[in-house]
């Protein structure tokens, strides 16, 4: 049996934050009790907030450790680990490696090339080993518009881990990219073409989701019912797209790109995540709505690092600065991220919950994390 207490914190509970102490046992939160009292052999944690670790639903962070630089491709097992290790470091306990399913891979200049199976197999590997310090589950993001969607979806089963199936329509015109000026910018440049190319990209783009938009889109909600995973949408901008997604029967909306949609949502029971990033640059990279904007209407739920893994545990404090409760800012990067997804054993801080949990010091507006646990055990 090994058993850590941490005393004299500011424990971060669903709803409130109090003084107090809780026992760490094999693994588990034994126990928890208030006051400021520091029992012999316990931590003092001086006063610092102690959450539960944060849960990451949606992040490219592995993409940019497998490929640091345009055409460079890292090998794998290095970049997992250290996307491991980076997301431990700012307090990230539990992720969902988004992996793209889905490629352009003939007759377009932005052609892409097909990676997910060959990297859940070394992440899932990796993980059997024991290597990687956090708790790693799979988020397939199914994209609609391409052309190996179906073949790749049938190369994954229930036993992948797979966490979440989120159906994602990037074609030009359409969602995040409505304002194709803004899908100009982004594609020209990161991808170097040139104004031709990039409209003969645009039309090929539109033609393609006009011939397997639909069956696709199927194919992606019928997969994920087969891995029992959680269904969620992406970029959703209408009230009649989020109509949809509530019938397919997603639990949750990433990024809704207007306030109309967030309101779908909310109407629909589907819960809305926005951006660290978006919220801390108080806009959208892509000029779509602004997370603050939603915050302030309470339209948002759950919050993802997406591009900057440090980003979530600080939008999560400027969220409770903003409605003057930190007990719900992190809400947002714990307990709403496993409710979304069905994790009944994290997220919070009780008896019986996993103990993976982080102590951070508040400087001012921001946090400085002094701790990290991971089932009980100090990385």
């Amino acid at each position: 049996m090994t058993e850590t207490i941490l005393a004299n914190a500011m424990l971060v509970l669903p709803s409130e934050v109090v003084a107090g102490h809780l026992v760490l046992r094999d693994g588990r939160i034994a126990a928890i009790g208030q006051g400021r009292a520091v029992p012999a052999g316990a931590i003092d944690c001086d006063g610092d907030l102690l959450s539960p670790g944060l849960i990451e639903l949606h992040t490219d962070n592995l993409e940019r450790h497998m490929q640091p630089r345009p055409g460079v491709d890292w090998p794998h097992a290095s970049a997992i680990i250290a996307h491991d290790a980076e997301l431990a470091s700012v307090g990230i306990t539990t992720v969902f490696d988004a992996l793209r399913v889905g490629s352009v891979v003939t007759g377009d200049m932005a052609a892409e090339t097909e990676y997910a199976r060959a990297v859940a197999d070394e992440i899932l590997d990796l993980r059997a080993q024991g290597v990687l310090r956090i708790s790693h589950f799979l988020h397939l993001r199914a994209e609609i518009c391409s052309q190996t969607l179906m073949q790749e979806l049938q190369k994954f089963g229930p036993a992948d881990r797979i966490g979440i199936v989120s159906l994602m329509d990037h074609t030009p015109g359409e969602r995040q990219f409505r304002d194709i000026t803004k899908l100009r910018d982004y594609v020209i440049g990161k991808k170097g073409l040139s104004e031709d190319q990039f409209h003969a990209h645009v039309a090929h783009q539109q033609a393609l989701r006009a011939r397997v938009g639909a069956a696709h889109e199927a194919a992606a909600v019928d997969h994920a019912r087969r891995y029992g995973a959680v269904l969620a949408s992406h970029d959703d901008t209408t009230a009649p797209q989020v109509a949809v997604s509530a019938g397919h029967g997603c639990h949750f909306a990433e990024f809704p790109t207007t306030h109309e949609a967030a309101q779908a949502c909310r109407d629909h029971g589907i819960k809305v995540m926005m951006g660290a990033p978006n919220l801390i640059r108080g806009g959208s990279h892509s000029g779509n709505i602004a997370a603050l904007d939603l915050a302030r209407a309470d339209l948002l739920d759950i919050l993802s690092s997406d591009y900057v893994p440090a980003s979530l545990l600080s939008a999560a404090l400027m969220l409770g600065d903003l409605w003057g409760n930190p007990a719900r800012g992190l809400s947002t990067v714990t307990a709403a991220p496993a409710d979304a997804v069905g994790l009944q054993d994290r997220g919070r801080i009780a008896p019986g919950a996993r103990g993976d949990l982080i102590r951070i010091r508040r400087v001012g507006a921001a946090g400085a994390l002094r701790g990290v646990w991971v089932q009980g055990e100090r990385l």
